[in-house]
């Protein structure tokens, strides 16, 4: 499946192997025969100290990382606690990437995510958009921090020829989400509720704002499969989009999982709350020139989530 560059028995470290893509990244290792596969929880191993993260890099010495770990939150989450996403984020990458560089990684992935681009930007996203106007307020502590992740990356790929490479996925989703109400994005959030719903016979659930926003929703385990494609065929310093190149608005997301729950209640739209970004789908034609298509349509994602929700209860 993979260009094979990395050794099976090389030592990997997967930072947030517990988290949604961690947890598919470590399961994607494992089935493509990696041997030698190190990850901590973070009651183990704080990453955003500098320290005990030194001492883990010294004693460890992992050949290849990738930063799937962050804090994350949906809109109320980001929009409520900016100091805590900036300066989580902002430790957790900083400490991984240099204590990488520090140890000897031979290369490392670093997860980033399509909020960095300008609030107001001209669609779909192209990776050199990055930095050309402002960002959407409501998330815009972890925005800086993972911009400054790949600065970081680049600054050391200029002093050190590191092979430190950045990816950008876009709204993501799967199995190991965050379904609660208060700190979750809107795509675990939707499917909580509509699953209660059907199950408590309500008669309406409630959406945040309009609905019209624009999103691009990728499946956590095609994230993995693009992570380890890149880690294992891609050299270059410039940033990688990583999604399908394909929009749908919240609202007919909504009707989707609606639909494929079962539930046959109305929806309200709360539009005291806010939107957040009106749209945003990414140009993926570098990582389609680089050879990758994901495999797992929206439809079937949706699907597979509901379950693995429905089980994870």
């Amino acid at each position: 499946m993979f260009g094979g560059e990395i050794a099976r028995d090389a030592k990997v470290f997967v930072a947030g192997h517990r988290g949604m893509v961690g947890t598919s990244l470590v399961r994607l290792l494992e089935k493509e025969g990696f041997s030698n596969i190190v990850t901590r929880t973070s009651g183990e191993l704080d990453l955003r100290d500098q320290a005990a993260t030194n001492a883990f890099f010294a004693e460890e010495r992992p050949e290849y990382v990738f930063i799937a770990a962050a804090k994350v939150g949906g809109i109320l989450a980001n929009a409520s606690a900016q100091a805590a996403h900036l300066y989580d984020n902002l430790m957790i990458a900083t400490n991984v990437i240099k204590a990488s560089h520090d140890y000897g990684a031979k290369k490392v992935l670093n997860l980033g995510s399509s909020c960095i681009y300008p609030r107001i930007c001209p669609q779909p996203i192209k990776e050199e958009y990055l930095m050309t106007g402002s960002l959407e307020q409501t998330n815009y502590g972890y925005a800086i921090a993972k911009i400054a992740a790949i600065h970081l990356c680049h600054a050391l790929n200029e002093r050190s020829q590191t092979r430190f490479i950045s990816i950008m996925p876009c709204n993501l989703y799967g199995p190991n989400d965050n379904y609660d109400l208060r700190t979750s994005h809107v795509f675990p959030a939707l499917i909580r509720k509509f699953v209660e719903a059907k199950e408590n016979g309500d008669p309406t659930i409630t959406m945040w704002g309009t609905g019209s926003p624009l999103r691009e929703f990728m499946h956590a385990d095609d994230v993995a499969c693009a992570s380890l494609f890149l880690m294992e065929n891609y050299e270059g310093d410039e940033i990688v989009n990583i999604g399908w190149g394909k929009e749908i608005s919240i609202r007919d997301l909504a009707q989707m999982i609606k639909r494929l729950v079962g539930y046959e209640g109305e929806i309200v739209h709360d539009t005291t709350k806010p939107d957040g970004t009106p749209r945003k789908v990414m140009d993926v034609s570098r990582l389609k020139n680089l050879g990758f298509t994901p495999s797992i349509s929206l439809e079937e994602g949706v699907a597979r989530t509901i379950e693995d929700f429905k089980a994870e209860r």
